[in-house]
């Protein structure tokens, strides 16, 4: 009697585990109005500084919508549609107000061997900012030069919440230099969604996906295997 009764508890709490599963998989929480919240902006920059070479610059949030205590990766990118090749040597990115250290950093840049390689780099606080540097990152119209920013959501921000990051400034060869404020990505906060609430008590309980982490492909049926196999030989 006392197995049957842990058996029936073992298979009602799966139960609560694929409704959750399930709904975590679907379509999610509503865009962000892209009228009030542009997940990405674009600048150029022509003036007599570029000796008629047009520079491009674009900022771009991962996503609409972000959960609450998840990460936010900016990427930004700087290049040219002109002929010309300017070397940009610091892009400093400007966090939305509030948001802790970056907890990853990468630069893709052009390379005489290798072509365009990603590699990572360590930010440094500039003004409010954080900076990477270099001795040159090469540019040309086939090769911008691209960083990615990551930084945690932090647990004050709210659900509904429209977050803008501020700008970026970029320093380089004449031309190429400049600070664009406006230059911002916004997404949308909104609270973990049941997946990511209960992917944690899953893997500590043995019951996620064989890297600890709840499949998009169908590990609903490992689950309650795995549940009745423990239950019936306990």
């Amino acid at each position: 009697m006392l197995q049957t009764s842990r058996l029936a508890a073992g298979i009602a709490a799966s139960t609560l585990i694929i409704a959750g599963a399930s709904v975590a998989l679907g379509t999610g929480a509503a865009s962000a109005d892209t009228s009030t919240c542009a997940i990405s902006s674009h600048d150029t920059k022509q003036d007599i500084s570029t000796v008629g070479i047009t520079h491009v610059y674009d900022k771009t949030a991962s996503a609409a919508t972000i959960g609450v205590g998840t990460t936010v990766t900016y990427t930004i990118v700087v290049g040219t549609t002109s002929i010309g090749n300017p070397y940009v040597n610091t892009i400093t990115d400007y966090p939305p107000t509030g948001f802790a250290a970056p907890v990853k950093t990468t630069i893709t840049a052009y390379h005489a061997i290798g072509g365009q390689t990603e590699e990572a780099v360590t930010p440094e606080p500039n003004g409010g900012g954080w900076k990477v540097t270099s001795t040159g990152w090469f540019v040309n119209s086939g090769n911008p030069v691209t960083m990615k920013i990551t930084y945690n959501v932090p647990s004050s921000v709210k659900a509904g919440q429209m977050i803008t990051s501020g700008g970026i400034g970029v320093a380089g060869t004449v031309g190429v230099g400049a600070s664009f404020p406006n230059l911002t990505a916004c997404f949308t906060a909104r609270a973990a969604n049941p997946g990511e609430s209960v992917q944690g008590s899953m893997s500590n309980n043995g019951l996620g996906s064989s890297d600890g982490q709840l499949s998009s492909t169908g590990s609903v049926t490992d689950i309650l295997s795995g549940v009745l196999k423990n239950l019936i030989g306990s």
